[in-house]
């Protein structure tokens, strides 16, 4: 396990936890494919970017798996460090924080999508083909509704009548956001058209 040590030194910028290293020099190393290089960068940064992912992710355990992928994105992408652009060491800082900031991102979206499941089966059982049910046979509404396949006429009424947005409709039908909005988008074209 990462051990958290970064120390600030005189002016304030983060030193590494075992001393001062040339990162740089490390860098050069690890593109040359001198694992060395990475050992050495590990053991002076791991503690201070753990610390980061930590203020980022506010989880016990992604933190960890942050700061190992961002060692291994270090280590492939170490040859395209440009030194006239920063410092290595703001370079590596930059890299946990875009993963961790990535991580807490799909953290949030799995979140909401078992939210989303948890609440759909919570919910009273929606029937879209029940709300078709109750239009009189007479309507045009009706009519036009069962000219749509199965999947549109049901996506139409649970976003109209049920107010399901489009992320829910998707995770509903099982499709990616984008074929729902599709969907919805031909669907409500169609009905205009047999409407009108």
């Amino acid at each position: 396990m990462i051990q958290e040590g970064a120390q600030l030194d005189a002016e304030g910028s983060k030193a590494s936890a075992s001393g001062g290293i040339d990162v740089e020099a490390a860098l050069v190393r690890c593109a040359r494919g001198d694992r060395s290089g990475l050992r050495d960068l590990y053991e002076a940064e791991a503690p201070a970017m753990l610390g980061v992912a930590r203020r980022i992710l506010r989880n016990t355990a992604l933190p960890e798996d942050v700061v190992h992928d961002a060692f291994v994105r270090i280590w492939r992408h170490a040859g395209s460090f440009n030194p006239a652009a920063g410092s290595g060491r703001a370079w590596m800082y930059m890299i946990v924080r875009n993963r961790a900031i990535t991580a807490a991102r799909l953290e949030a979206r799995s979140d909401t999508v078992s939210d989303m499941e948890t609440l759909l089966a919570d919910a009273a059982v929606v029937d879209p083909d029940s709300v078709i049910s109750q239009l009189s046979h007479s309507t045009s509404l009706r009519r036009c509704l069962e000219t749509l396949s199965p999947t549109r006429r049901q996506s139409v009424v649970l976003s109209y009548v049920h107010g399901f947005t489009h992320a829910e409709l998707a995770g509903r039908l099982g499709v990616p956001i984008g074929t729902a909005k599709a969907w919805i988008r031909r669907s409500l074209l169609a009905l205009r058209e047999c409407l009108g």
